[in-house]
């Protein structure tokens, strides 16, 4: 059982979507705002956050701040506008996914099992348990899930640990966003690029140093992204 936190101010969204989770047997606490969320996450311990944008009082973009501050936990965004920038601003606060309301509960679920798959290792790993990869100052160990730099473990949320599993598993092979999007997100709709864009700057941000001149994540232009050489 998925224990889902539901961040959302409006009455008739938080029952919908509420009873959908569920439904489908999902344990789920849903608040009206940002602050209640916050204090949520201790006694209600979720494993995923569905997460509204525009809240009363504390902003659903500081709430994902915050959360992505102390915390991996997966977050995906609940928002009215597909084209919306607070959307790019919220995946480059840390939000692992964004749903457009109003979504079916189908969609819903779709979007939540593919981000938590990205907490689980893959299903044939060739990586030696306890046996990092060492890919210049980084240290990846598949089995566990953790990456190091400099020795010092790196907290990186679940879709940027496995954005950096899958380009590494392939040093130098170049992948466009479309692939990325289909292998990272379970997505295939290109207009979701941003995702990747986004991920690549937040992952950037924690590994490489200096991420105007990435080392690892490098940009191909006019297509897409590798990883190295290094």
């Amino acid at each position: 059982m998925t224990r889902v936190l539901l961040i959302e101010d409006d009455p008739g969204v938080r029952r919908g979507v509420t009873l959908g989770l569920r439904r489908r047997g999902h344990e789920t606490e849903a608040v009206a705002t940002g602050e209640d969320g916050l204090e949520s996450l201790t006694a209600f311990a979720p494993d995923i956050v569905l997460l509204d944008l525009m809240l009363p009082g504390m902003s659903g973009l500081e709430v994902c701040r915050r959360i992505r501050g102390i915390s991996q936990l997966p977050i995906v965004i609940l928002s009215a506008r597909s084209d919306d920038v607070d959307v790019v601003v919220g995946l480059e606060a840390g939000a692992d996914d964004y749903i457009v309301k109003p979504a079916s509960d189908e969609v819903i679920e779709a979007r939540m099992r593919a981000v938590l798959r990205r907490l689980a290792p893959p299903p044939h790993t060739t990586a030696t348990p306890g046996k990092p990869e060492v890919h210049g100052d980084l240290d990846l160990d598949r089995s566990a899930l953790r990456v190091a730099k400099h020795g010092t473990g790196l907290t990186l949320a679940p879709s940027e640990l496995k954005l950096l599993l899958f380009l590494s598993a392939s040093p130098e092979a170049t992948f466009s966003r479309q692939q990325l999007l289909e292998q990272v997100w379970e997505h295939s709709y290109y207009a979701d690029a941003r995702l990747v864009d986004a991920c690549v700057k937040r992952l950037r941000a924690k590994i490489e140093d200096d991420p105007r001149q990435p080392r690892y994540v490098q940009t191909v232009r006019g297509f897409g992204y590798r990883f190295g050489p290094l």
